[in-house]
């Protein structure tokens, strides 16, 4: 395995931002380039805190993956179909979505990729579990309880839910031991 580099992001200190078409708040985890603008990521990961019903920003080019963390659930209306935010959902950017909510506000996870620059995909992992990474850049997000993760057999990075392990150069053997869950999302430059 590849020597692989660790940032630990703590979910307490993400900023609050608005949404691209400011119908409400995102908290941004990571984005490649860093510092890019809505309009010029390669890739962006974030929390979005959804308090009403509204249409979606749009993103032209990219791949959505949205995950329910918070909340009751969301319906999404693309034209004459309407999909149900309870699991992992893969949506076009450029689609023009409304969002109903199911009971309340709720607080989703976004990976987005834009096609021409990235690939990216999202798996829902528990502990303990091990797993083989590749990838340009890995993003381990603790969604419940608290984790810790051992890259290549090294010490153990404890993660508290909302924090994400950022692992550059991510040719790894990752260890999880806890009681939580990870999403864990790989991505990958296109060449």
């Amino acid at each position: 395995m590849s020597v692989a580099s660790t940032t630990l992001i703590r979910g307490a200190d993400l900023v609050a931002s608005p949404w691209k078409n400011g119908g409400g708040v995102t908290r941004e985890i990571a984005a490649y380039p860093a510092g890019a603008s809505m309009d010029a990521f390669a890739w962006r990961v974030s929390i979005a805190e959804v308090a009403q019903a509204g249409p979606f920003s749009r993103f032209a080019g990219v791949d959505r993956t949205l995950v329910l963390l918070d909340g009751a659930g969301m319906r999404l209306h693309e034209g004459e179909r309407t999909h149900t935010l309870a699991r992992p959902l893969d949506i076009a950017g450029e689609a023009s979505i409304d969002a109903t909510l199911v009971d309340g506000p709720t607080r989703d996870f976004n990976l987005m990729v834009r096609r021409d620059d990235a690939r990216g995909t999202l798996e829902q992992w528990r502990a303990p579990e091990s797993h083989d990474l590749d990838a340009d850049t890995a993003l381990l997000y603790c969604a419940q309880g608290a984790m810790r993760v051992r890259v290549n057999r090294g010490e153990p990075i404890a993660l508290e839910q909302g924090d994400t392990l950022r692992i550059e150069h991510a040719r790894a053997h990752i260890d999880t031991e806890g009681s939580g869950a990870l999403l864990a999302i790989a991505l990958k430059d296109v060449e």
